[in-house]
C-alpha cells in the first residue's frame, strides 16, 4: 500500500472535499509532501524537527503509536500562506485542510519509513 492509498477512504477527507471528491487528495498531498513548495517529505520532517516537534517525528519514524500534531502547529511549520493557498486552489476550507494534513502527515511519514528512517528520495 502506498503512502496516499489509504487516504481516499478517510471520512473526514471525503467530507472536506465535498463535491471535488477524494480524487483531489493525492494532488493536495503531493503539493505539500512532494518536491514543489515544501521540498519533499524529508524537508518537511526536517522543518518539524527544527521547530521543536522532534518527539512527534521520532514517533512517526519508529514502530509504535504516532504522536499527534495539531493543525495549528502544522500550519505554523508549513506556513499559513502555503496552507491558505492550497485550500483556495482546491476549494477546501482552511480549517478542514489543516485537520486533514495533521491527521495524514504522521501516517505518511510512518508509511514512508518502514526501516525507521525516510529514504533519500522522500
Amino acid at each position: 500500500m502506498g503512502i496516499l492509498d489509504s487516504l481516499e477512504n478517510n471520512p473526514a477527507l471525503r467530507s472536506a472535499l465535498g463535491q471535488l471528491g477524494a480524487a483531489v487528495l493525492p494532488a493536495v498531498l503531493n503539493e505539500v509532501l512532494g518536491s514543489n513548495n515544501q521540498g519533499g517529505l524529508s524537508a518537511i520532517v526536517a522543518k518539524l524537527q527544527q521547530s521543536g516537534f522532534g518527539d512527534q517525528v521520532k514517533s512517526w519514524l519508529g514502530n509504535g503509536q504516532n504522536l499527534p500534531i495539531s493543525a495549528d502547529q502544522l500550519r505554523a511549520v508549513l506556513g499559513r500562506d502555503t496552507v491558505r493557498q492550497l485550500a483556495a486552489r482546491y476549494n477546501i476550507p482552511v480549517d478542514q485542510l489543516g485537520q486533514i494534513l495533521a491527521q495524514e502527515l504522521p501516517k505518511a511519514v510512518d508509511q514512508a519509513s518502514p526501516e525507521g528512517h525516510l529514504p533519500r528520495t522522500a
